[in-house]
Formats: C-alpha cells, structure tokens, sequence
C-alpha cells in the first residue's frame, strides 16, 4: 500500500509474522473466536489505553505486542517497560489476570519475554510462537526455564570426572539462562556419551518438548544414532531408545511424537526450504568446503515453526556454525550446545564466550582417557622438490574419469612441485618409495608385532587413493583384503568396510579421502599416515584424533593377535610435511575469486543465492562451455535433466540480471497488489531456484573432473628416493642447518640492504624501516637463496627452540621477527605483528596513565594507525590518504582528533612500536 508511514509498514510486517505463525490478525470490531484457536487483535482497549496487539488462545488473553517502526530495532530494550505496562493492565470486557507473554517487534526485529520464567529476561525470536504453542506452556505448571531449576544432582557412576563436570556446569548454565554453552572435550574423551546424558536428564527432570542432535555429515549421524541405541541410563534399566523415541532425519518426515531428532544440517535446511535434497550433500564435509560470502536465507516454516526444539546439540559445532548455516541456527528459539575438540576464536564467540568445559588432548593423556602420539618423519626427493619431465620424453597420460592410459610423446618440458602431486602429475615412484620406507621401517616404529598394526592413510584424492592402495598391496605382497578404500564414493558400502576395519582382522590398512577423516570413531587404529598436506588446524587436531582413543590389551589383540600391551600411543608417519607446514587457526571468514569449483558448484546445490557466487560460476562454465567436446556435452545434458551448460550458464546470469528479474516479476505477479520490492525478490528467488535444482552430486563430481585437464601425466622417467626416515626429533639438525644458513646469508649482506644495516648497528633508526626495505630483503632472498623461504626458516627455527609462537601472520612480518631474533633484539622467536600489538598496548596503557585519556574516537584511529606498522613497519603523512584512513577523513581528520600533537603521535608510534 502506496504512503504508508513507518509505523504503518511496521504493523503490515507484524501481521504477516503473525499470520506465518497460525494466528488470525483481526480489529475489534471484527473480532470472531471462532476464526481459529489464536486471535491477535489490535489496537485493543486497556485501562491505560490501546494496547497495538492482544494475543487470544482459546479466547483467552495470553500475551501482547507492542508495535515500533522499524528505526527502532537498536533500541527496542527501551520500550520493554512500555510492553510490560500492557501485560499488567486490565483490558476491557475480560476480567483478566497479569498477561505472561510479552513481544516488542518492528516486524524485522522481534523481542520476547516469559513473565513465568524465574528470571525474565527478552530473547530475540525469528517469528511469534504459534497459538499450539501457548496452549501448551499454559497447560504446564511450570515453564521450560522454571523446570531447568528441578534438575536434581547427577548419579557419578559410570561417568569420567570430565563428564561429569561438563554436565554440572552445562546444567548451571541453563539454570542461568545462558542461550548458548560451549563443551570443549578431546577426542576420545566421550563427548558423545556427555551429550546423550545430558539429553536424558534434560528430556526426565525438565520434560523438555524435544531435543535436536544435529551433525553435518550422513556418516556421523548414524554414529550418534548408535550412540543413542547403546545408552542405558544409571537410574533406569532400559536403553535410551525404549524411554524416548529417537529419530534419525532420511527424509523430509518429522514425527512429532520424537524427542530427539538426529539431523544433518543440510537436511534441515532442505526441509526449511521445503526442497528435496540431493542424497550427495550429506555426504560433502563442510569443514572440506569454501563456503560462500552470504548466508544461506531462512524463511518460516509451519513445519519446522522456530518453536519446535526446545534445545540444539550441535556436534563438531567448529564446522558447522560458521557463514553457510548460522542463519538455519538463529531460526530456532532454543538453546544451543555445542560439541568440539578443536574451537576456534569463532566458534568461541559463537557461543558468547559460555565454556562450560574445557578439556584438552594433553588433559586427556594425563588422566589417561587418551593417548599421546609421536611423530616418524619420511622424506623422498620428489616430495620435497618436485622433478621435471624433459620434452620429448614418452610417458603414459591417464584420463582421470575413466583411468584409461596412452602412451604420448610430450611436446615440451614438464616442471612441477610436491604440491602437484597426485593432481595434475602421478609419480609411482614416489608414492612407491614412501610406502616401502614405511614397510621397511614398521619393525622400528612397532618393535616386535608380526602383523601392520590397525593403519588410516590420508589420500588426496579418490583416484590418488586407488594409486596408493595399488602400491601397498604390492609392496606388502598382499591381497585385496589387507588394504582397502573407505571413503564416500567408494563402491563397497562404507559403513561395511568401516566395521570391518574396526572389528576384523583385516582391513590392515584403510586409505580415506574424507570419510573416517573426522568424527569417526576406529580404537584399535595406531598409525595415521599423512599423504596429503592439511592447511587448517582444527581439521588437522580432528584428522590426528582419529588415533587418540585407548584400548585394552584384550580388545586390542582380537584384531592385532601379536600387540603385547594396550594401547599406549599412536604414531603419525608424515611423509608430505603436514605435522610441520603452516596451518590457519580457522578458514578465513571472507573469499577471494580463487574458489574452486567444486565449492561453487556444492555451494548452490546447497542452497547459496548471492551475486558473487552465481556469476564467478557463469564465469567458470562459460570458459568451459567454450573448451569442452560433444561427449562431455552430451553427459552433462544427461546429468542436468536434459539442461545444455550453454542454458545453464544463462540461468545463473538471469538469476542476477535486474532486466530478467523485473520480466519475470511482471510475469509472475501481473496485477497483484503486492510491493515492488517483494515482486523483484519472489522473481529473482524464482530464478535461482530454477537454475540451482540443475545442480546435484553426480553434475557436480562430472563438471569438477572435466575442469581439471582430462588427463594426468604418468611420471616413470624421475624415479624418486628416501632423503629421510626416522623419528622427528632428528629432524633437528636438519632445522639447525636451514638456520645457520640463513643467519650467514643475514651477516654476509648486513652491509649491503639498508634495513639489515639498521638493525645490526642502527637500532635507534628502527623506526624509519619501510615496507619498502623489508620488500628488498624478501626478493634478495628470493632471488639468491630461494631455499632460505622465510616461512621455511620460522618453522625451523620454531621447531630447534621448541616454540608455541604459532604461524606468523605473513612471510614479511616473519622475515622482520626472525631478523630481530638474530640480532638479538628479541630473546624468543616473535612474529613482527604481535611485537607491535603488544608495544602499543603498553604505550597505550602509559599514554593514559598521564594527562591524555583517549577518547573511542581517537582510540579507533589509533588502531588503525597500529594495524598499518605492524603490516607496513611505517608510517608516513601521505598513508593517510590511503584505505582506511582516506575514507574516515584522512589525515585532516587526524589532525582534528589530535591537534597540536598529531606529528608528534605519528613519530612515537613509528618509533615505540618497533622497539
């Protein structure tokens, strides 16, 4: 409707929230009880006057809204008093008790209080409880947050002391009302278990509604079912699944008698969405996943109203909260509790900060609930350095889909690295050398076993799998039941293979790609052998935990007959560098235009619809649209339900052309009095869902494989060697000799670079070091000596000072952390970064200590000014007309803020920050 005020628009919004939710929107000259089981009337009279909505269950008043435009969404705690006031009131005609539920709303933003709560306190809510809803808490005599506090103390039997404190404080925490709480407990050391329990007493001593278990891959569903299946509580003979009905999500079906629901995150969103969902995308890991920049959009469902769960387990909470699904989160109004072994600064803020247990892997080991692990390094030539292929050589070349070979003369030199591997070139050899170093090294790693002890190998790939599991049966001289692949796409069924890994003689050796990467549970497992790189650090805490579960003696030899001892230990035998290469805390939060495909493509399957995604994919397939053959044509055609990529390519276009959209709109809503706004974002939805549901496991796997060159080289002409095998710690001198190497090449050219001359005998010119000499360092270095990397030199000399510095934050900070190590400014190695942070917190904390008491605004400016030295080293006038500065008033804006003391502020900071 044309000219509506803000308040006007407000209340349109309202109505349809509370429509969505199964309430009839009436006036009260309208008003009919007999509409449906819950009436919100407006603007109806009270004795202190009109109150903007009354909530009617049952004809009977429960609840009011107090309407604020929009603008008011960042202070609607202001009008709480006024929301209240109308809950206390009279209202005319009723003789009516104080109302319990109370909702402030704009319609974009919506705040709710239960007046029955011990504490009450307002929670933001997606939408309105449904009229069912109320009806129900009303017939309770108590409600949820009432029933928390009748939680009695917990039976300790059969619990570890680590469960048992996560539990009490879990339940403290619900008592004081915390929406979320985090559990932060190893691997092995029973989360699973502590969850499950805590579900119990919640489902028993609270009479929660019921409970959502929620997971983000298929694989690990099934494992928390199993869970549920065994759990026989210490207060009750029966098994979990004879007190509770316990449901495990297959289809869009949900019982509403079912107290517990185990869902991936994925099917959830499809039923949200009222979608089908392709059967692949639970399989997809999301920890193995660039996710896209938006998040992924929620709408109502009447299905799955906000109010369905009264609480939310989230497992592996680490993965499955950030950027693609936290919206799905924030739908529902129940609390949250998270299960990880490995949080990131993200995942803590996530969970406001609520740890309610922490236990770590080195606190498992003491308390002898997991075990500790060592480190056997092999190193082979080709691993580390790569080789190179000369032109005219012949070599096979391998279709990667089909595996076929041909014999090919190459046209001109072929140079790759270690990284390469295994992707766009295949060494045998290398592969060869690396698993019979392991063979012939297992006495040494294992002394006195007869058989290869329980082994996982991290492949990269499938097709790199099928190369390994190739090798290790020849060089073991073995048949096809020592070794076998266990991921996703294998054609045996996975969960076979993963119980016969677990339980039997054989599989000796499994090789995964991302199947039992994570969360899988496999105790006799102890060897993990790493032929892949891993750049993230909690999936490498999580692929290491694979290993950490404890097994006694007895249980051990039924499928390892020559094991003397339990198991104390596991070892990983890291023949790619992985225990030693540079790992992220978290995956960035922001992308570049460098995502792969297979991220796109598994990104709009699942549901993605902003801009940047939809057209770098156009982008992609419209180079390949141009690059491919008839017959990957035709397959694709076949794959996408008869869609050419030429009319897929079109559909992602229009999905975000502004013409397209506005032509569909007028197609879709000709004559319909609904707001232009709406019309467009119905059209442009209409759009992205039609070219999305092209999208499914099998056209993205096929796509993926034709964007790589169809083809592998075979390399058979470099023939590779063990450089090293042995334990890590004689690793050392190896570290030892990249160091002294690079603090000869450090003294030899002190004399030469400018900024090596100031810091060896010009310290008190530290301050006019520029990003600029740093940058000359870093090509001499580059140019002379490529192999004194500084990121190379940081791990070594971390490793020969055994540091916990962690990862430098580039390679220009470490080069800069390093020298001032050399030099002798530094006692421990420190990345250049976090010396300046710290230097300004205490010039900061002197600066205040005096006369000047910063104001925010200055105190923003000021960590601007930080964060540009601590990556730049300088700072000169003519920066401030750069990003950020430029855009925040640049350096008129600086001196406005401070004055008189501005050039000298810039000299200080120069100077203090680098000391």
């Amino acid at each position: 409707m044309p000219n509506q005020n803000p308040e006007q628009i407000a209340r349109d919004k309202i109505d349809t929230l509370l429509v969505q939710s199964g309430w009839k929107v009436q006036g009260r000259k309208e008003l009919n009880f007999n509409a449906g089981l819950g009436i919100a009337v407006r603007e109806y009279p009270t004795d202190i006057g009109p109150v903007d909505y009354i909530l009617f269950v049952d004809r009977q008043p429960v609840g009011v809204i107090e309407a604020k435009r929009e603008e008011e969404g960042h202070r609607l705690t202001v009008h709480e008093a006024q929301a209240e006031a109308y809950a206390l009131a009279q209202l005319k005609y009723v003789n009516n008790a104080p109302l319990s539920y109370v909702y402030e709303s704009t319609g974009e933003i919506t705040r709710f209080t239960d007046f029955n709560d011990p504490k009450p306190r307002a929670r933001q809510t997606f939408s309105f409880q449904r009229p069912e809803t109320f009806k129900e808490w009303l017939s309770a005599p108590k409600s949820l947050r009432a029933r928390l506090h009748d939680i009695p103390g917990i039976d300790e039997k059969g619990l570890r002391d680590c469960q048992i404190k996560a539990i009490r404080n879990l339940e403290k925490s619900f008592k004081e009302n915390y929406p979320r709480a985090l559990i932060q407990m190893a691997t092995g050391s029973g989360k699973t278990y502590t969850a499950v329990t805590s579900i119990y007493r919640l489902l028993k001593f609270a009479k929660a509604k019921r409970v959502l278990f929620l997971v983000d891959t298929r694989n690990l569903g099934r494992q928390a079912e199993q869970e549920f299946m065994a759990y026989t509580p210490a207060d009750d003979n029966r098994k979990f699944t004879e007190l509770y009905n316990v449901q495990r999500l297959n289809s869009s079906y949900i019982s509403k008698s079912s107290q517990v629901c185990i869902s991936t995150i994925q099917r959830l969103y499809s039923i949200l969405k009222s979608e089908e969902l392709d059967e692949s995308a639970e399989e997809i890991n999301p920890n193995e996943v660039r996710q896209p920049k938006a998040p992924m959009p929620v709408v109502y469902s009447e299905r799955i109203p906000p109010d369905f769960f009264d609480f939310i387990v989230i497992d592996e909470c680490h993965r499955s909260i950030y950027n693609l699904w936290q919206q799905v989160l924030d739908y529902f109004d129940a609390f949250l509790i998270g299960l990880t072994a490995t949080p990131d600064k993200r995942t803590f803020g996530f969970f406001k900060e609520n740890i309610v247990s922490e236990y770590s892997h080195e606190q498992a080991v003491a308390d002898l609930v997991n075990v500790p692990y060592d480190v056997f390094i092999i190193e082979t030539e080709v691993t580390r350095q790569g080789a190179k292929i000369q032109a005219k050589e012949y070599v096979d070349v391998r279709e990667r889909l089909t595996r076929k070979k041909r014999w090919e003369q190459l046209d001109e030199e072929v140079k790759y690295k270690g990284q390469q591997l295994d992707r766009d070139v295949v060494n045998p050899s290398q592969i060869r050398n690396v698993i019979k170093a392991f063979k012939n090294k297992l006495l040494e790693i294992f002394p006195g076993r007869k058989e290869v002890p329980k082994t996982l190998i991290f492949a990269k790939t499938d097709s790199h799998a099928d190369d390994i599991i190739d090798v290790v049966r020849e060089e073991f001289a073995e048949g096809n039941d020592f070794c076998k692949k266990i991921t996703y796409k294998a054609e045996e069924d996975g969960d076979t293979l993963l119980a016969q890994f677990r339980n039997s003689y054989n599989p000796r050796i499994a090789v995964t790609v991302d199947m039992i990467a994570t969360g899988t549970d496999v105790k006799p497992l102890e060897c993990l052998l790493f032929m892949r790189d891993v750049r993230s650090t909690n999936y490498f805490e999580q692929m290491k935990g694979r290993g950490t579960r404890t097994l006694g003696l007895d249980d051990l030899k039924k499928v390892t007959p020559s094991a003397k001892y339990e198991k104390d230990h596991f070892v990983i035998v890291d023949a790619v560098g992985v225990t030693r290469s540079l790992k992220t805390d978290s995956r960035p939060l922001e992308r570049k235009s460098s995502v792969p495909l297979k991220d796109l493509l598994n990104a709009i399957m699942m549901g993605a619809r902003d801009e940047d995604t939809f057209l770098s994919l156009a982008n992609r397939l419209t180079r390949m649209n141009r690059q491919i053959k008839e017959k990957e044509h035709k397959k694709i055609k076949e794959l996408s339900s008869g869609m050419p990529l030429g009319a897929i390519v079109n559909g992602l276009l229009d999905a975000q052309n502004p013409d397209r959209i506005e032509e569909k709109a007028k197609e879709l809503f000709l004559g319909a009095e609904i707001p232009q706004d709406e019309k467009l974002k119905r059209a442009q939805e209409d759009l992205a869902k039609r070219v999305s549901h092209v999208f499914n496991g099998p056209l993205n796997e096929y796509l993926e494989v034709v964007r790589k060159s169809l083809e592998q080289i075979i390399d058979t002409v470099n023939i590779d060697r063990v450089t090293f095998a042995g334990w890590d710690k004689q690793a050392s001198k190896q570290a030892e000799a990249l160091v002294n190497d690079f603090k000869e090449f450090i003294e030899a050219n002190k004399d030469e670079i400018q900024a090596l001359s100031i810091f060896y005998s010009q310290p008190y010119r530290r301050r006019e070091i520029t990003y600029r000499m740093i940058k000359e360092v870093i090509e001499l270095i580059k140019e002379k000596k490529p192999s004194l990397a500084p990121l190379r030199v940081w791990e070594a000399y971390a490793h020969l000072e055994k540091s916990s510095v962690g990862s430098p934050k580039s390679e220009l900070t470490a080069l800069v952390g390093l020298i001032r190590r050399i030099v002798s400014i530094d006692k421990e190695l420190t990345d250049y970064d976090t010396i300046a942070r710290r230097n300004f917190r205490d010039w900061v904390v002197r600066a205040q200590s005096g006369h000047n008491h910063f104001n925010q605004e200055q105190m923003d400016w000021l960590y601007m000014i930080r964060d540009h030295i601590a990556t730049s080293f300088h700072i000169e006038q003519d920066d401030f007309s750069l990003s950020p500065f430029g855009e925040r008033g640049g350096l008129g804006k600086l001196h406005e803020l401070f004055g008189k003391q501005t050039d000298n502020l810039i000299n200080e900071l120069n100077e203090v920050l680098v000391a």
